[in-house]
């Protein structure tokens, strides 16, 4: 999809393959496009059932900023749309301007943040153009991944686990000058070399989810998955679950994907997974899985599937599937949960938890670490990019809404410095020996 994007020399530069030198004798912008949302516009959507984020999504300039010692300018080839993002333009559940408010006043450079506008945005791949004094190991023309994981590496809680300092920031969230613009300001320690096989939209559209997957299977801090482990995986063709059950395949594990039609339970079983439940099937009625039987019949479709009940239980959807989602784990299980997109009040039978010994384990975000690792099994091809739908910046309302409206599968891109599709490949050999894993979510 091409599209004629915005133009100043130092974009054109970006463009063009110019060098790190090359890059920074050109003057850095005073204005930049980007995709926000306004504060005098929280409360637009009172008294109306459908919050759509076309009205409180807007694209025009916005100020640049002037980089921390520890910042770097990048300019942003293509970003991808998050349920945070959702969430920003809808202004639930608290507007995202108390963020911006809170983290100005830790002072001047978070006062930076304090602004009448929010530029959205916590996935992207792009090229740094700028970098601050403090910066040792990046440099302009690096091509570069950006992790969404905004962390204060002078709390102490942060050196064991970051996620365990007592602020971490979701950045284009809760932090402005997000990744949905010609350009972002991030941090130096959100950066993470780019996948050489993969296109600009590819590249940016992987490490929330990914890592997010990452942390909640596979690392340290989650359910420690390890090889037989069957998992059960909801909204298996989601941007989580896309990538879930990828890592549970990559690592050993049985993944079980519940999806909810026909098509996509085509689409994961191309993926490489083999036992899939459509939820539809289960003839739960109007309750659906609330329904006080659902929980038996979704173990009865399980233990049909793998002849028996799954250790690991990997849930975001929260209020729908909860219950559910407890009474199936097997004796000893863990349910791993990161979110609660149908609702943060769940109710479930307690005597399912605490007599047959389950765990249920609190997993947010990803430290950098596990960032980097999640990243590198993207870059040695072992998981893939999920992106079905890519979309211009200006049409960065249109893109989220499809998000809102769960008109999609896998991840939604946006490109905005990127002239068009299919740019940004350094490695072709790799890229033509995963091409079909790469395109199976954009057929």
């Amino acid at each position: 999809m091409a599209h004629p994007g915005s133009s100043n020399a130092l974009l054109d530069a970006v463009r063009s393959g110019a060098s790190g030198p090359e890059l920074l004798e050109l003057d850095l912008p005073a204005r930049y496009r980007a995709a926000y949302t306004l504060k005098d516009e929280v409360g637009i959507f009172e008294g109306h059932a459908d919050k759509d984020v076309r009205r409180s999504l807007h694209v025009g300039e916005v100020e640049m900023p002037e980089p921390a010692p520890d910042e770097c300018v990048v300019a942003v080839m293509s970003a991808a749309i998050n349920f945070n993002t959702v969430w920003s333009a809808i202004f639930e559940p608290v507007p995202t301007f108390a963020f911006l408010e809170r983290f100005g006043r830790r002072g001047p450079h978070g006062a930076r943040h304090d602004l009448p506008y929010h530029v959205l945005g916590s996935d992207g791949a792009g090229v740094v153009v700028r970098t601050g004094s403090g910066v040792r190991r990046w440099k302009a023309g690096d091509k570069v991944v950006l992790s969404p994981a905004y962390m204060d590496e002078e709390d102490h809680g942060s050196y064991d686990d970051a996620m365990m300092s007592e602020d971490p920031l979701a950045w284009g969230f809760e932090t402005n000058f997000g990744s949905l613009g010609d350009f972002c300001l991030v941090k130096a320690n959100q950066l993470i070399r780019k996948p050489a096989h993969l296109t600009w939209e590819e590249a940016g559209a992987s490490t929330l989810c990914a890592a997010t997957a990452y942390r909640m299977l596979v690392g340290p801090h989650g359910a420690r998955m390890k090889q037989g482990d069957v998992v059960l995986v909801w909204g298996a063709t989601g941007g989580l679950g896309s990538y879930a059950t990828q890592l549970v395949k990559n690592g050993g594990g049985i993944p079980v994907a519940v999806v909810s039609s026909d098509e996509k339970a085509a689409l994961v079983r191309a993926q490489g997974c083999e036992h899939v439940i459509n939820r539809n099937d289960l003839d739960l009625g109007e309750q659906g899985l609330r329904h006080p039987k659902a929980g038996r019949l979704l173990g009865e479709a399980i233990r049909r599937l793998v002849g028996e009940d799954p250790g690991i239980v990997f849930e975001y959807l929260g209020r729908e599937t909860f219950g559910a989602s407890v009474y199936v784990a097997k004796r000893g299980g863990r349910i791993v949960t990161c979110g609660s997109s149908t609702g943060y009040r769940h109710e479930y039978d307690n005597r399912f938890l605490w007599m047959r010994l389950k765990s249920i384990i609190g997993s947010h975000g990803f430290n950098y670490h596990e960032a980097v690792e999640t990243n590198r099994l993207i870059a040695l091809g072992m998981i893939h990019p999920t992106v079905s739908t890519v979309f211009p910046l200006d049409e960065a309302g249109e893109a989220t809404r499809a998000v809102q409206t769960n008109r999609h599968v896998g991840k939604v891109a946006v490109l905005c410095a990127a002239a068009e599709e299919g740019q940004g490949v350094d490695d072709h050999a790799l890229r033509d020996r995963l091409a079909d894993r790469l395109h199976l979510y954009r057929r």
